[in-house]
């Protein structure tokens, strides 16, 4: 008899039972061997004080159009959710920690360097990213591929106005995408029980025909204003057809290549996670039903919305025939 897929109808409200971190590690099958390393001063002890690191700053407003045709009526996630409730494992475990925790990382000055197969390698510095291109706003659906979801007002610029600035050479057949290393004030990044065992830094990749659709998005900013550390400061990549770990943070690297690149959660499980991570109600995942998602919106969290999830997060129209041919289910 097989298993019950799980549904997040099964899961406990976070509200009666908050996760400690090894619990969680045991979630993610890693619980056991981490669970036996010695803890040090550095690490579980001081990190769940939590009161000693400054606040995440609010980012200073930017200026940005408004374009029509992405001004959905969708019903937006409250900008607290949006900045509160993250995924971002370089600051801990927890929705709660990105926000608590990502207030040292600093974001001024930065460099974000694109190259490999291009005939044309820019480097941009932190204000080239807001002033280079236009920034406009979009009204995204966003999927993670725990089975909740958002709506946000992402700002920023299309990446394939980018891409076109450094000229892609004939070779170039997908776009890798690395974030910043920075154990210091990452400290997920150089502890296992804080950033859940993960290699780092974290990587993503592309198609170069994904990178290229007008979907796509290199983001800057959110609900008005330049995107706070915990949501990916300074720039971070929204592809809203994917899940969200597509989505990766705190870029400083773009790099256009031959071969397909890896990517961190594919790495890490690659039966769970898949490089195109397209989302898909009929694809499950190994534990639970990708057939429904949890809206966050204005609510607490026993005023679950639960509603279908549609197919490419409801952008088919938009990017369907990237996959025209393609076995969604072998290529997930």
């Amino acid at each position: 008899m097989s298993p019950k897929k799980l549904t997040e109808s099964d899961v406990t409200a976070e509200s009666v039972f908050m996760l400690k971190r090894r619990q969680v590690l045991k979630m993610l099958g890693i619980g056991t061997a981490a669970a036996s390393l010695p803890l040090h001063a550095s690490s579980l002890t001081d990190w769940f004080k939590g009161n000693d690191r400054p606040p995440a700053p609010s980012g200073p407003a930017l200026t940005f159009n408004k374009p029509t045709q992405w001004q959905s009526q969708l019903t937006l996630t409250p900008e607290n959710k949006v900045t509160g409730y993250n995924n971002f494992y370089e600051f801990g475990l927890d929705k709660a920690d990105p926000a608590a925790n990502a207030g040292s990382l600093p974001t001024h000055p930065w460099t974000l360097t694109i190259g490999g197969e291009v005939a044309k390698p820019l480097t941009l510095d932190h204000d080239d990213l807001t002033k280079r291109f236009p920034l406009e706003e979009r009204i995204y659906r966003m999927r993670c591929v725990e089975a909740w979801s958002m709506v946000v007002p992402w700002i920023g610029f299309p990446l394939h106005k980018l891409l076109a600035a450094v000229e892609p050479t004939s070779n170039a057949k997908y776009v890798a995408f690395k974030t910043l290393y920075s154990p210091e004030n990452m400290p997920g990044q150089k502890d296992r029980f804080i950033g859940g065992g993960l290699a780092y830094p974290y990587i993503e990749g592309l198609r170069l025909d994904e990178a290229m659709n007008p979907l796509t998005l290199l983001t800057v900013g959110v609900y008005g204003k330049a995107l706070p550390p915990q949501n990916g400061a300074p720039i971070r990549l929204t592809v809203p057809w994917k899940y969200g770990f597509k989505g990766i943070k705190s870029i400083v690297s773009i790099m256009l290549t031959r071969d397909r690149p890896d990517s961190t959660w594919n790495l890490a499980a690659p039966n769970e996670y898949g490089f195109y991570a397209n989302v898909n109600p009929h694809v499950d995942h190994p534990r639970w039903s990708q057939a429904t998602e949890r809206f966050i919106g204005s609510g607490g969290i026993l005023d679950v919305k639960r509603q279908p999830t549609l197919l490419f997060n409801g952008y088919a129209d938009e990017v369907a025939s990237l996959y025209r041919g393609m076995d969604l289910r072998e290529n997930f």
